[in-house]
């Protein structure tokens, strides 16, 4: 919001009967939406139902159409179809990740779980199966877009927190192994700054989906599940011997113990 503070009155036989202050006025921008979808009228209808909700849309046919926008960095989050001409959503959905790290609701008429699992785990923020309503698309940009601007868990007085070759700099949300940077999602890095904060505590998987993903991903744990193995894949040398996250059977998991 800009504040100008400068004020308008309008007077009538010497009474004011109304006045308007321009630091009241919400000169914010709206949130960016970049859509790519192939089939023209969902593009359409949903480009058109979303700028009614107050989102600004940009719609692209193609992935190559939309990589000089993408580029741009402007995007807020990214709606991306799974079947796309010339490139997989997948592969276009891990390069977006990891090359900007903007937020990706993957679309799809693939409705199988795998599928879903297969999505979340390159790094999608969320999964809708086709055919799906406005108002459900419309709630989960929203709830995706507060979840990548909450506030990361405090993690004490000091930005950084240094644990044996894993380093997290919390003023400027980047992770770094060996001091090489670790692209993480939104839902990743908060994931390991909240298990990070407190090494050895025993997070359950409820307690991490509310501190990572929000109250309304509740029942969400395999989702969860799909977000620690691709958050391990990035900062675990040994698959098979975990250093970082460790799971406690029949509660959740754990960062490291005692002696991190």
């Amino acid at each position: 919001m800009i504040e100008c503070g400068i004020n308008f009155y309008i007077w009538l036989d010497g009474y004011k009967v109304f006045s308007l202050s321009l630091s009241e006025v919400d000169y914010s921008l709206p949130d960016s939406i970049i859509w790519v979808e192939d089939e023209f009228k969902i593009l359409e209808e949903g480009k058109a139902m979303l700028e009614k909700e107050g989102f600004a849309v940009r719609g692209f046919q193609s992935f190559e159409e939309a990589k000089d926008s993408l580029a741009e960095g402007s995007a807020d989050i990214v709606i991306l179809d799974w079947m796309l001409p010339g490139i997989s959503g997948l592969d276009a959905c891990k390069w977006i990740v990891n090359t900007f790290g903007t937020p990706v609701i993957m679309v799809t008429a693939r409705s199988d779980e795998f599928d879903k699992v297969l999505a979340l785990e390159i790094g999608a923020d969320d999964y809708m199966p086709k055919p799906f309503g406005m108002r459900e698309l419309t709630a989960r940009i929203r709830t995706v877009l507060r979840r990548s601007r909450k506030a990361p868990v405090e993690a004490g007085p000091s930005p950084v927190l240094s644990l044996r070759e894993l380093t997290i700099d919390t003023e400027k949300h980047e992770v770094r192994l060996r001091g090489e940077l670790v692209p993480l999602t939104a839902t990743e890095y908060k994931l390991l700054l909240a298990m990070a904060s407190c090494p050895g505590r025993v997070f359950t998987r409820s307690q991490l989906v509310e501190s990572s993903m929000g109250e309304a991903y509740f029942g969400y744990e395999r989702t969860l599940d799909s977000h620690i193995r691709n958050l391990r894949k990035k900062i675990e040398a040994d698959p098979n011997n975990h250093e970082y996250i460790l799971t406690v059977y029949a509660v959740g998991y754990k960062f490291g113990g005692s002696g991190l």
